[in-house]
């Protein structure tokens, strides 16, 4: 054999070695997850939680094998409580980084900032905060509670056990708290309440100054009906919400207090004794009793090191969350978002309040509903349930432009925003 015939023959030898190397080294690359939640400004009170339950979860993963053989890679962002950063470092994470999901966001502006990236770059978002409905997009899967899995049994809450006939709804300016209270608003004005009995406040993020607004709740509520007040405020002002409560001397007896934004992780940085019987309508608490949660309790702990860390809602949603993502790329054998997707549908996995949580066809899962009141030690005392789990309402009933609405994402509907009365779907489902 010729010399240049021998190199050819070797260069080709060497080639087919090395391309199976690199094989071989790409199947056992990490698998990379994006974890997209702000460790620094207003809502880091309540997102740095949710990026260290999410290092946790991939902690313990890789200890079982990771998943399809590979170990997983948690890259981590901090969008920093800016909802344009928000949409960056989503499109950072997807691009560059090439992750395979992300789990991430809790304001609702912070997921409209990223919802055109993914759905440009056709990524997989994991939400795990309640939120005010009306959308359902193929790229997000919403692990957190709609309006109907929260807001309202909160209201029929204290309609029928607290007979409350005045209402205060108030939040913090921005789409969440505005869209559920307007889906508040149609709805009390369904059950007869009139508009004089409700009461409707909005306040910035990060608004620290309570003392008018409480005297104004105070006043609203010395009518002669008994008030209750329904509050959407969200991230570190309600820190000095409560505070202010406490001060003006209002007790959960007289005005009580149903927060949909306030867990154990918020309380854990007020004292609590002036708010012991105020509420929180959430799916999850720490305090529920069963072995799955209290194994989760333990391993919380011990990974943080601080046996006084506190768990709650978000973070159960985000462990839901994950180990659906878990076991659908199972099903579906690889991490492409399209195969991902649409195994995701039908996939369930126990839950931390003593049960199991499927994905359903609108990509929202089904939950149970918990109306806790605040103890004195920062936990809730569970005082009321829904007898089983409730399934998402994606799009609300009771308003008049989504009433007819409904999501599926299964084909051949594969529709985010489905009208049942036209048959015709209206677009992405935004």
């Amino acid at each position: 054999m010729k010399l240049g015939s021998i190199l050819k023959t070797g260069m080709v030898a060497a080639g087919l070695l090395a391309g199976a190397a690199g094989s071989a080294l790409a199947q056992g690359a990490p698998i990379k997850v994006g974890v997209l939640h702000s460790l620094s400004g207003t809502m880091a009170i309540s997102e740095t939680t949710l990026k260290d339950v999410m290092l946790m979860l991939i902690e313990e993963q890789n200890k079982k094998g990771g998943v399809l053989g590979r170990k997983l890679e948690a890259v981590v962002v901090d969008p920093a409580s800016n909802w344009p950063l928000f949409a960056e470092k989503a499109r950072e994470l997807l691009q560059k980084e090439k992750v395979a999901a992300v789990f991430g966001c809790w304001t609702s502006v912070s997921r409209k900032s990223v919802l055109p990236v993914f759905e440009e770059l056709n990524g997989i978002l994991f939400y795990p905060v309640q939120y005010e409905g009306e959308e359902s997009s193929r790229n997000v899967f919403y692990t957190g509670a709609a309006p109907n899995q929260q807001a309202i049994p909160a209201v029929d809450y204290l309609m029928q056990n607290e007979k409350v006939q005045r209402w205060v709804l108030a939040g913090t300016d921005y789409v969440y708290p505005r869209t559920t209270n307007k889906i508040l608003e149609a709805y009390l004005k369904q059950k007869g309440v009139k508009q004089e009995d409700i009461m409707i406040n909005y306040t910035p993020f990060g608004h620290s100054d309570w003392q008018s607004i409480v005297a104004e709740i105070k006043k609203f509520g010395s009518a002669g009906k008994k008030t209750a007040v329904v509050s959407t405020i969200n991230g570190d002002a309600n820190v000095p919400f409560y505070k202010e409560l406490g001060n003006a001397g209002i007790k959960a007896k007289d005005i009580p207090v149903v927060a949909f934004s306030v867990g154990e992780e918020e309380l854990a940085g007020i004292d609590t004794k002036p708010l012991l019987g105020h509420l929180a309508a959430w799916n999850y608490f720490q305090s529920v009793k069963n072995p799955t949660n209290e194994a989760f309790i333990k391993a919380w702990q011990t990974f943080t090191k601080n046996p006084k860390r506190v768990t709650n809602d978000p973070m159960e949603a985000h462990v839901i969350g994950f180990n659906m993502w878990i076991e659908a790329v199972k099903k579906a054998g690889t991490t492409d978002s399209d195969a991902v997707i649409d195994a995701m549908i039908g996939i369930t996995v126990p839950n931390l309040s003593g049960g199991f949580s499927a994905m359903m066809p609108n990509h929202h899962i089904t939950k149970p509903v918990l109306i806790g009141e605040i103890q004195g030690n920062g936990q809730f005392d569970t005082v009321w349930q829904t007898p089983g789990l409730v399934v998402a309402e994606e799009w609300s009933p009771y308003l008049p432009d989504s009433k007819d609405l409904i999501a599926d994402w299964r084909k051949p509907m594969n529709c985010g925003n489905f009208n049942v009365v036209s048959g015709k779907c209206g677009g992405k489902g935004k």
